[in-house]
C-alpha cells in the first residue's frame, strides 16, 4: 500500500514579497501607494519612477493631490501582478525615503 503525500501549498512569492513592503495596498491586480511630499520632492521622485518604470517596461500612473503623490501600479485590466510591479514599488520605497531625507550640512 502506497501512502499518499499531501502536496505542501507554495506560498504566492509576490504577496511574500509585498508584506516586506508597508504602505503598499494590493487592490486586485494593482498596487497602490500614497507617500507624502512636497512639490519638489514630487519633482524629484516622479523623474526616479519614470527612470526605473521605462526599465522594467511599466507605465504607472501617478497623481498629485493636497500634498500627496498617489502611485498606482498595474493594469486594472490586467491578468495578474508582476514581479517587475513588485520591483519597482520596492524602488519607489528607496526613493521616497532618497528624495524626503534630510540633507546634511
Amino acid at each position: 500500500m502506497r501512502v499518499r503525500r499531501q502536496r505542501v501549498k507554495t506560498s504566492d512569492y509576490l504577496s511574500d514579497a509585498l508584506t516586506l513592503l508597508s504602505g503598499w495596498e494590493r487592490d486586485g491586480v494593482q498596487l497602490k501607494r500614497e507617500l507624502a511630499c512636497d512639490d519638489s520632492q514630487h519633482a524629484a521622485l516622479t523623474e526616479r519612477i519614470k527612470v526605473a518604470a521605462d526599465t522594467l517596461r511599466i507605465r504607472p500612473s501617478i497623481r498629485r493631490t493636497d500634498g500627496h503623490t498617489q502611485i498606482c501600479l498595474g493594469d486594472r485590466d490586467g491578468d495578474a501582478l508582476t514581479d517587475g510591479e513588485v520591483t519597482l514599488a520596492a524602488r519607489i520605497e528607496d526613493f521616497y525615503r532618497t528624495v524626503t531625507a534630510p540633507h546634511s550640512p
